[in-house]
């Protein structure tokens, strides 16, 4: 059974910095990609960065391109997003996500507001 479970969301003041993990276990080793969403209050939920299991190369949205890094550690089968000078525009549950087929965590809540 595949879980996903991420931590590391808090509520930081704008300018400051968080570092979400996603915990995985029960993946198969041959899928294709795993990745950041987030979904702003009422609005859609939308990629933020991912990385591709094959090469390792990373994909940004443009938004965050310059302040968020995804990362990943295989041997603690965890996936990181360090998140730097945050803005209010950030605030959303962020998800952590692997594919295909596709499988999803819980989500956690980063709140950026003075």
């Amino acid at each position: 059974q595949v879980h996903l479970v991420e931590t590391g969301g808090d509520l930081v003041q704008p300018g400051g910095s968080l570092r979400l993990s996603c915990a995985v276990s029960g993946l198969s080793s041959d899928y294709y990609g795993i990745g950041w969403f987030r979904q702003p209050p009422g609005s859609e939920r939308e990629g933020v960065a991912c990385i591709s299991v094959s090469d390792g190369s990373t994909y940004y949205e443009d938004s965050v391109k310059g302040r968020f890094t995804i990362s990943r550690d295989d041997i603690k089968n965890t996936v990181y997003l360090q998140m730097n000078n945050l803005k209010p525009e950030d605030t959303a549950v962020y998800y952590c996500k692997a594919w295909a087929p596709d499988y999803w965590g819980q989500g956690t809540q980063v709140t950026v507001s003075s």
